[in-house]
């Protein structure tokens, strides 16, 4: 009984030793200013909506101020001719995507494939759809 009070304490005398070492070196550097090219003004103190921003929330304020109104290509396509040589072109960054078709005006389901790029895939409605390479102007 002894043993073990004793490794029970000692084990909780070395936990708080290991963290109290990690908090006493944890200013390393000089203190960097967290508002430093996030302010567009420098006489305003606080950041605006771009400068709280980060990550795909950032991109998207970004593309939106460069002129792209759908950054990340979601918004619902209308469909072109559909042919094996005149297939919809669905532009992705990636080499793969998945693609919902609507086959008919008035349908409740959405039919899902996997698109790869390169190749032409047809739809159970017999639509063609293509993926290509993302570009601003498609």
């Amino acid at each position: 009984m002894a043993s073990l009070l004793c490794r029970a304490s000692a084990g909780i005398i070395r936990r708080s030793l290991a963290v109290s070492g990690a908090r006493a070196s944890s200013s390393v550097g000089p203190p960097q200013d967290p508002h430093k090219g996030k302010i567009a003004n420098p006489d305003v103190s606080m950041p605006d909506t771009l400068g709280h921003s980060v990550g795909p929330e950032r991109y998207e304020l970004l593309s939106k101020l460069s002129g792209i109104e759908d950054p990340f290509e979601l918004n619902v396509k209308k469909r072109a001719k559909g042919t094996f040589d005149d297939p919809t072109l669905i532009p992705s960054i990636t080499d793969i995507r998945r693609v919902g078709c609507i086959c008919e005006e008035d349908a409740i389901s959405i039919n899902y494939m996997m698109l790869h790029k390169g190749e032409p895939k047809r739809c159970e409605c017999g639509y063609w759809f293509k993926l290509v390479e993302f570009t601003s102007d498609i």
